[in-house]
């Protein structure tokens, strides 16, 4: 008997999915536990994690984590310190940036601030073209003194940048071996390494980002192994990626910004998993946890993957960009935990602060002092505070109204209305995020499902599926750790991109089949480095194609299919021609031009059947726990019927008003809308629009 294992670390909470296997390959039953998430030391909680499950060490045959500890050391500045080492005159390229400012008429902005301050981004002097030739091979008689001046301001982390070497990486080789030669100690990172696309700045920042989360990143990942080995495990863990996939310990700490939004990207495979069982190919995907929300889009069963990530982006900020495989993702600062306060002209906001695991929303009892949207939804009775935080806190109700009062004082307003503004604020802002991944890209969410997970998304899912008019709500089986559950779904993956700058016609044909052909020996020798079995058909191929309009700026990603026959471009054209007029409403009779080769790399691992759950013939009355007095906002007040979530079964139908309680989950039914469950377990609730 063995055991396959995920976490997910999340900025609250951290959940663990599990199950095991017989010796025949027969999987047990998905099992569960959530515990608090343990900053600085996040895998004190993992592992805590693993204990309240009772998970032996010895007997993980598998295991997968994904964690914020990349994104937080950023956002947080908790990183190395950087020195950049770019082409002479181009240094301050990380300075110059964009001219994108998202707030065009805001005359007091200014850039973000880089991560390495000017002194410690040092040139030398080399020079390969735009098509990869190199006119002047580096000169290293500079780099001594270079790292001597390093040394001296505590640097300790190096990137490497150097111009068109997306094209050519021989100088940023020489470089990074000379730096390891002598200065062993210090991490290193070129770009080379971590994007074979163009835009210098954009692989400038991700370089110095990846440079920056290089050690404590390192140190987090030995620190959780050791912890593992400790534990009786004997076989490596794996990461989990931004791009959906995961990779070994090794390829993780080699590129760790590449683990950027790793625990929503397997939150995002996990819905596109479970829509493909139950017939829901389109889905608006909703996580919200504890600190945030995050928003995806699934069309036809597909994921989409940009390399056009930004840290920190606002508004008013264009942020820092990453030049990695992220599955496309929105996130916005507002969770169970973001705190409400007023500006100092008497308006209301939620977020994007956060009270986190500690001290927690005020109910928690522990220290807080500051009402948040978990405080709103129990002081309005959506929240059951005999079964708060699944029956292991107590809620300290008192310090709830106290703090709504003090907040209702400010804007002069009653406590209940001050927290009924709290999740309008909150609901309006998950709105918005909705949309930038629905109605911003061409999208009508009424030909969507909306899939509402983690610890918030059902408390908030059918007002935000009403307010885009989405018909229908589902809540997935084990929605509190949907996310973790989606890393046991995941392969082994690599995503390589290379740009390469070409007319598509008929003559390109071959050398569109030749530049992926190369791809694909590099993906295999990849995985043979990791020591990842790749023969006999385990490795499996997707291509893809940046494409634009011969003159234009932006371009469109397009799969293709790529077989032993001759391209056929003509084909290739239709797809992009319609692609573009979706996402732009138009087509123009331009020519087309090839920028990025995108390959997709994939090794299967074995993965959980979900099983069906097995109607007893129980009665709906047999579910129901009580009946209490519910807010319902818009809907006003009304008496809802309570139901055990652990107790309906397949081909049972509810209708609101109601409140469907799991432990660590909360269904909010409003007044008309229905609720049925399917064959897995799942919720799905059909709204009267």
């Amino acid at each position: 008997m063995s055991i396959r294992a995920a976490t997910d670390v999340g900025g609250t909470y951290t959940d663990l999915v599990y199950y095991t296997v017989d010796d025949t390959g027969r999987c047990g039953a998905v099992r569960t536990a959530k515990v608090d998430t343990t900053p600085p030391h996040f895998e004190q909680g993992v592992m805590a994690a693993l204990a309240k499950g009772d998970v032996p060490g010895a007997d993980l045959a598998f295991f997968a984590h994904g964690a914020t500890v990349v994104i937080n050391a950023i956002t947080e500045r908790k990183g190395a310190r950087v020195g950049l080492i770019a082409t002479q005159g181009f240094r301050d390229v990380l300075e110059i940036a964009r001219g994108n400012r998202p707030d065009l008429f805001n005359f007091s902005f200014t850039k973000p601030r880089p991560f390495v301050e000017r002194h410690l981004r040092r040139e030398l002097d080399e020079r390969c073209n735009y098509k990869g030739e190199i006119e002047r091979e580096v000169d290293l008689t500079g780099l001594s003194a270079v790292l001597g001046h390093f040394r001296d301001e505590g640097v300790e982390a190096i990137a490497v940048c150097f111009l068109h070497a997306y094209r050519n990486p021989a100088n940023e080789q020489a470089v990074t071996a000379a730096i390891r030669a002598a200065w062993p100690q210090v991490s290193v990172v070129a770009s080379h390494e971590l994007s074979r696309e163009w835009r210098e700045y954009e692989r400038a920042s991700t370089t110095v980002l990846s440079a920056y989360v290089h050690p404590v990143t390192q140190r987090y990942i030995d620190s959780l192994a050791r912890e593992l080995t400790s534990a009786g495990m004997t076989r490596p863990p794996y990461m989990m990626l931004s791009n959906g996939g995961i990779a070994t310990v090794a390829t993780a700490k080699a590129n760790p910004v590449a683990m950027v939004e790793s625990g929503p990207a397997s939150g995002i495979y996990a819905g596109a998993h479970l829509g493909k069982l139950i017939g829901e190919p389109n889905l608006i995907l909703l996580d919200i946890g504890g600190t945030t929300a995050k928003c995806a889009l699934v069309e036809g069963g597909a994921i989409k993957i940009s390399t056009d990530y930004h840290v920190e982006r606002t508004r008013q900020s264009p942020g820092y960009p990453i030049q990695t495989a992220v599955s496309e993702i929105v996130e916005i600062g507002n969770g169970g935990g973001s705190i409400a306060w007023v500006d100092a002209g008497g308006k209301l906001h939620v977020g994007p602060q956060s009270a986190g695991a500690v001290p927690g929303p005020v109910a928690y009892g522990r220290g807080g002092q500051e009402a948040t949207t978990t405080d709103a939804n129990l002081l309005l009775g959506r929240i059951d505070a005999k079964s708060f935080a699944g029956g292991e806190l107590t809620p300290d109700g008192d310090a709830v109204n106290r703090v709504f009062e003090s907040l209702g004082k400010k804007l002069g307003v009653s406590a209940t209305d001050a927290a009924r503004g709290v999740l309008r604020i909150a609901n309006a802002n998950m709105t918005n995020a909705l949309r930038l991944v629905s109605t911003n890209k061409g999208y009508d969410p009424r030909d969507f499902a909306l899939m509402a997970f983690g610890g918030g998304g059902p408390m908030h899912g059918v007002a935000l599926a009403r307010e885009l008019k989405v018909p229908r709500v589902i809540v997935p089986v084990n929605s509190a750790v949907f996310s973790a559950w989606g890393m046991l779904l995941t392969d082994l993956r690599r995503d390589l991109l290379q740009t390469y700058l070409m007319p598509l016609g008929p003559a390109s044909a071959a050398a569109l089949d030749a530049q992926f052909r190369s791809m694909e020996a590099e993906a295999a020798a990849d995985f043979a480095r990791d020591e990842i079995a790749v023969g006999n058909g385990a490795l499996h191929f997707e291509y893809l194609l940046d494409m634009r309009y011969q003159g234009q700026e932006h371009t469109v990603k397009i799969p293709i299919a790529l077989s032993a026959a001759p391209l056929d471009v003509g084909d290739i054209a239709d797809l992009f021609h319609a692609a573009y007029e979706k996402r732009y409403t138009y087509r123009l009779p331009n020519a087309i031009q090839v920028v990025n080769f995108h390959l997709v790399a994939r090794v299967a691992v074995p993965k959980p059947d979900l099983p069906r759950t097995v109607a007893t013939g129980r009665q709906l009355r047999d579910t129901v726990i009580d009946e209490r007095r519910v807010d319902f906002d818009a809907d006003g007040v009304a008496e809802a019927v309570i139901y055990n979530g652990a107790l309906l079964e397949p081909g049972m139908k509810l209708y609101g008003p109601a409140v469907i309680q799991e432990p660590v989950v909360t269904l909010v039914v409003p007044p008309g809308d229905s609720v049925t469950i399917d064959d897995y377990g799942s919720y799905h609730v059909q709204l009267k629009l």
